[in-house]
């Protein structure tokens, strides 16, 4: 433990968000990192408790706190106060292959189960870990780790998401030949399409992907397996494959449907065209010069400038899609949570270290509250019915209140409300993953719609073919994608070899 008083002396201090006004204005990065002197007081925060609860992955009342990667988090906390930045790293990099990626998108699981949060502000673990592997990309402590030895294994990962992208670095580092395969232009799966450059720079996967190459991983992009390539030609080809496709398929909205009309799309798709748009140049800065750079054509359609947007749906995604809205220069942004508004505080029945069910105020919606004057939210309200004009483009959109009795969603009557809108958004999660894969390889899926495999097991129905990710799961977090993806190259490995060095 670095200093036994740390979490007694100092208060907790994040990295600084750049105000609303400024980051509308482009779409960068938009938090900035506190000294390093300020870094190491944090790291002493951490106590180095007897039980650390940060990196347990408890399941209290359905829902997990704690790291599912069971970080070192007191070790690498006790490397940044001690001013060891290369022991620290050695700690945070025998658990997670990506901490560039959840230092920045994941939702912290672990500061909730902090034993400081029972009583005050828990430590920064993720800042912490940004800073860890940041300066160890700085420092030049990522060099290319080539195998010594390699097997005459090859292994196919259809999906370069973080379950995918997890797999292939871990089986990669074993020996063997890896081979991702990935359908959309660049590798990233939501990293890269599903989470805006605001939240998750594209070059920080660019440099991942860099490295991951010159370590010996191929990869194939621009490919859709099942289409492009036959199943049954990459079974013959490659000793093992892993499905790590995702769960893509967008649960629809029944008074909406993107195929009919007009002005109405799925988040992702969106939030896709968004940053395709931004990466190929066709947009540039931010709000105030949105109008200036409007692509066109499909593309022009999904663009939110000069528009009235309605988002439906009040998680991370929807908060994604009224920053973006904001960013294309949208004229008014609205977005709708069909459940109650949480409260500000822990309830009694929500105690430490559970997840806490508390109102929480995100980025785009600060920067709504800034732009607009209000939060854009509003709660137990859906759509009931939407209006279009003669070309069967949106015009605006009815909305009605809504409570939940035995579990069924029960409309208010007398409580409906018309807004205009030109843009309608649905981020209202996902249903599970698209057949295509699954149906070329022939394994089979469960009532939920992912690939079936044995309890806590990633080897599907077809010999030879396993799946890691969203994909298995539903959809998740990226830190459980990591997770999934770590696990799965274990199972292959023990499948290919007979046992298994990976942990």
């Amino acid at each position: 433990m670095g200093k036994p008083t740390g979490f007694l002396e100092y208060q907790r201090e994040a990295n600084k968000d750049i105000p609303p006004k400024k980051r509308i204005e482009n779409y960068e990065f938009f938090h900035e990192a506190i000294s390093e002197n300020e870094r190491r007081e944090q790291g002493a925060r951490c106590m180095n408790c007897g039980v650390p609860l940060c990196q347990s992955a408890m399941k209290l009342h359905g829902m997990v706190t704690g790291c599912p990667l069971h970080n070192l988090i007191p070790e690498w906390n006790d490397g940044i106060y001690q001013g060891q930045p290369a022991y620290a790293y050695s700690r945070l990099q025998k658990t997670n292959s990506f901490p560039e990626f959840t230092g920045r998108v994941c939702p912290a699981l672990c500061e909730k189960a902090c034993t400081e949060g029972e009583h005050g502000d828990p430590v920064t673990i993720r800042d912490d870990e940004l800073y860890v592997i940041e300066t160890a990309f700085d420092k030049g402590y990522l060099k290319p780790r080539i195998p010594a030895i390699r097997s005459d294994k090859k292994i196919a990962v259809v999906g370069a998401g973080p379950a995918g992208l997890a797999a292939a670095d871990r089986l990669n580092r074993r020996g063997h030949n890896v081979t991702v395969f990935e359908r959309e232009d660049r590798i990233g799966g939501l990293l890269m399409y599903g989470i805006p450059n605001m939240k998750l720079p594209k070059d920080v996967i660019e440099r991942r992907k860099k490295l991951m190459e010159e370590e010996g991983v191929t990869f194939k992009t621009g490919v859709n397996v099942g289409v492009d390539i036959k199943a049954e030609d990459l079974k013959k080809e490659f000793d093992a494959v892993i499905l790590a496709c995702g769960a893509k398929k967008a649960r629809s909205l029944p008074a909406a449907d993107p195929e009919k009309v007009g002005g109405v799309y799925y988040a992702v798709d969106f939030l896709t065209q968004a940053t395709r748009d931004l990466l190929d140049g066709k947009v540039s800065g931010g709000r105030a010069n949105a109008g200036k750079c409007k692509p066109t054509g499909d593309a022009g359609k999904k663009f939110a400038y000069g528009k009235n947007v309605i988002i439906v749906g009040g998680g991370d995604t929807g908060n994604d899609c009224v920053a973006t809205s904001i960013r294309q220069g949208a004229k008014s942004v609205i977005q709708l949570e069909m459940m109650p508004e949480p409260p500000v505080e822990r309830t009694e029945d929500n105690p430490w270290p559970e997840w806490p069910k508390t109102l929480k105020t995100d980025y785009g919606q600060e920067e709504a509250i800034y732009l607009f004057g209000k939060d854009p939210r509003i709660y137990e309200t859906t759509v009931k019915s939407v209006e279009t004009k003669k070309n069967g483009d949106l015009k605006s959109v009815t909305t009605v209140k809504v409570r939940f009795e035995n579990r069924k969603m029960v409309e208010v009557e007398g409580t409906e409300k018309t807004y205009p809108c030109d843009l309608l958004l649905i981020a209202a999660g996902f249903v599970g993953a698209e057949e295509l894969a699954p149906k070329a390889f022939g394994t089979k899926m469960t009532a939920r719609n992912v690939v079936e495999t044995e309890e806590g097991k990633y080897a599907t129905s077809v010999s030879g073919v396993f799946t890691a990710g969203d994909m298995h799961r539903g959809q998740s977090l990226v830190v459980w994608g990591i997770v999934e993806g770590r696990q799965c190259a274990r199972e292959v490995d023990e499948y290919l070899m007979g046992y298994t060095g990976l942990a």
